[in-house]
């Protein structure tokens, strides 16, 4: 499968992980008391200063972006709709600054030290028998390892269109796109029941 992390050694690269979850954690909480929109158009322009410092190829590091700001297109047009338009010009700066920097631990942590981190994070309530953690940071890594394979299938599902010249509609696009998803999710669940990870 393939990775979001990127290789390198930068300053976000050498921060332990929950250094960066606490700082994004704390950015989230600092952008939602803010509602300057001066001060908060920095924070787009920040994140997208420390995402392109990263050592990506451009094409590649705004290939990756491409789901994210589609996510927040949709978002934003719905609060254009139902919020006034200050109300919802915060939100997208808000919302775009998460993003970005979001989009930075993910690319600047390895997938087995999240786990490590989640499942830390974890054992607390698993001693009061809320949670299994183990469960928890496997769980949570599967997620973060699939992101990559469903945009990859996506993108490839997107050219055999092209390539067979049949029109681009979200429905031809989305019904084989989850179709193979489950298939590989069917997969992956057989061979962590066959290594005995899950035990209840």
């Amino acid at each position: 499968m393939k990775s979001l992390h990127v290789e390198g050694n930068g300053l976000f690269h050498r921060l332990p992980i929950r250094a960066k979850l606490l700082l994004l954690a704390a950015l989230g909480i600092g952008l939602f008391l803010t509602r300057d929109p001066r001060l908060l158009a920095l924070g787009p322009a920040l994140g997208a200063l420390v995402w392109f410092t990263l050592g990506l190829p451009l094409r590649e590091a705004l290939g990756r972006l491409r789901p994210v700001f589609l996510t927040i297109v949709i978002v934003a047009a719905f609060s254009f709709l139902v919020n006034s338009k200050e109300e919802a010009l915060l939100q997208l700066l808000r919302l775009t600054t998460l993003m970005l920097f979001a989009a930075t631990v993910t690319a600047t942590t390895t997938v087995s030290a999240f786990i490590e981190e989640i499942t830390a994070l974890a054992r607390p309530f698993e001693k009061l028998g809320l949670v299994k953690a183990d469960d928890i940071g496997l769980a949570f890594g599967l997620v973060v390892r699939f992101v990559p394979e469903v945009l990859s299938r996506y993108e490839a599902i997107r050219e055999a269109h092209k390539a067979r010249g049949i029109k681009l509609r979200p429905l031809t696009l989305i019904a084989p796109l989850i179709i193979l998803t489950l298939r590989e999710a069917d997969q992956i669940a057989a061979a962590i029941d066959a290594r005995g990870l899950r035990r209840h």
